[in-house]
């Protein structure tokens, strides 16, 4: 058993699960064998613990990444600031710039919370929510993280049914007392939000949704629900987790056209370094003082630090602009890959977060021998591809060559009996679905 396989072995004996998050579990790619460690990141490289080198085509730092692993801009930036002190008794200066910066960025909000990771940016997003109309349900549609407040939709009237709405995502410990505080609607489906609106109207604090995710919204599917919430006064929260700074330098709502009232950030604003941002009108926001939210690690300077120089390096090289070019190649790629050798996939996504699924009687097998194919081609790869800023053209000609190489050995047993059989351990986990 290599090293890397070991430790994780290890792991599972003194972590819950193994690791810190779902999605890097190795059994969500492929058991026994997906590299869970590394020693050594740069660009869109990663060394494991065994030595091996890969080219990461696959989630990037699970979409955190978008300049690239150890970018030397931003890692400049921050280890000045270490060398200075990263946490005193006084306050972070640059947290005042960088909420400086994210609202002249975004001209229709007006002031900024800080935190660290995107699932509690999103808590406190509905807190100030709630906090300013002075109700409790949450309307919404998509994944908005951890937290009591979002799993509370996985609460039924029927215990034993709990978690069907969102499976996988498992609502144990979080309190019954919550069940209904969580009205979910699906996205592009105006009738259905406009059913629960209706039907839970005097009890709706807030409304939250990503602006944009898997597909595009349809024509006036966000300006509608805009307007429902200014005339009832509800806060619009727009969860930028995920889809900020890939398709503008800043919110994708910024070219979607239509404001909230909240935005939230994570993942993309610091390039790996914990930072979120809670932005907003300033008649709402000021509802945080009127509750209590307040974190000591969300004063520590190392975060605003990596956000302020990543959304710089993000405007002088157009980043946004790359990841559009680098995920349309690999959208068509697949695509003209699968048609050459007669196997059936669907792409989608927006092009920085691309997706494509085998379409199988058993797409988890053909999934794991996709992955167990390209890591011996030296490749990380899901069927899943976040674009990040290093990655250039010439990665993805050549994994667009392994991903040629690896479609005609799947297609040649596609139609085969057990084409488990041809994996060298257990089936990919499937992880959780999302309320499209």
């Amino acid at each position: 058993m290599s090293v890397t396989q070991k430790l994780y072995q290890k792991a599972k004996t003194v972590i819950p699960g193994g690791t810190q998050l779902l999605s890097k579990r190795p059994e969500m790619f492929m058991p026994n064998y997906w590299p869970a460690y590394y020693q050594k990141a740069k660009g869109c490289q990663i060394w494991d613990l065994d030595g091996n080198k890969y080219i990461d085509m696959s989630y990037m730092g699970i979409g955190a990444n978008v300049l690239g692993y150890a970018d030397p801009d931003v890692n400049q930036a921050v280890k000045k600031v270490i060398d200075n002190g990263s946490m005193s008794t006084l306050n972070a200066q640059e947290e005042v710039k960088l909420a400086e910066l994210l609202i002249k960025m975004h001209p229709w909000a007006e002031m900024v919370r800080f935190a660290r990771s995107g699932g509690e940016a999103m808590a406190l997003a509905v807190r100030i929510a709630r906090a300013y109309s002075g109700k409790d349900k949450v309307l919404f549609c998509g994944y908005h993280g951890w937290h009591d407040w979002y799993l509370a939709a996985n609460l039924a009237d029927d215990a034993a049914l709990d978690g069907h709405l969102l499976p996988g995502l498992e609502p144990n410990g979080v309190p019954r007392a919550l069940k209904g505080s969580a009205i979910p609607f699906h996205y592009n489906d105006l009738i259905e939000f406009q059913t629960m609106l209706k039907l839970h109207l005097k009890d709706i604090g807030a409304i939250v949704m990503e602006p944009i995710r898997t597909k595009y919204p349809d024509e006036n599917f966000l300006t509608v629900i805009r307007k429902a919430a200014s005339e009832h006064n509800i806060p619009f929260i727009f969860d930028e987790v995920s889809s900020g700074f890939r398709i503008a330098n800043g919110g994708a709502h910024l070219k979607l056209g239509v404001n909230p009232d909240i935005a939230v950030f994570s993942k993309a604003l610091g390039n790996g370094f914990p930072i979120a941002a809670i932005i907003g009108k300033k008649k709402i926001m000021q509802a945080a003082q009127t509750t209590f939210i307040s974190s000591t690690m969300w004063t520590e300077r190392i975060g605003p630090t990596a956000a302020i120089a990543t959304i710089q390096k993000y405007k002088k090289e157009k980043v946004a602009k790359h990841l559009q070019t680098i995920g349309k190649l690999v959208q068509k790629g697949w695509a003209l890959k699968a048609k050459k050798n007669n196997l059936p996939i669907k792409v989608s996504g927006i092009y920085p977060l691309s997706h494509f699924d085998f379409d199988h009687k058993q797409p988890l097998v053909m999934k794991t021998l996709f992955t167990q194919l390209m890591l011996e081609e030296g490749f990380l790869a899901s069927t899943v591809f976040y674009a990040s800023f290093a990655h250039k053209e010439e990665h993805v000609e050549k994994y667009l060559a392994a991903v040629e190489r690896s479609y005609k050995k799947i297609a040649e047993i596609y139609d085969k009996n057990q084409p488990e059989k041809y994996l060298k351990g257990p089936i990919c986990h499937s992880g959780f679905a999302r309320l499209a």
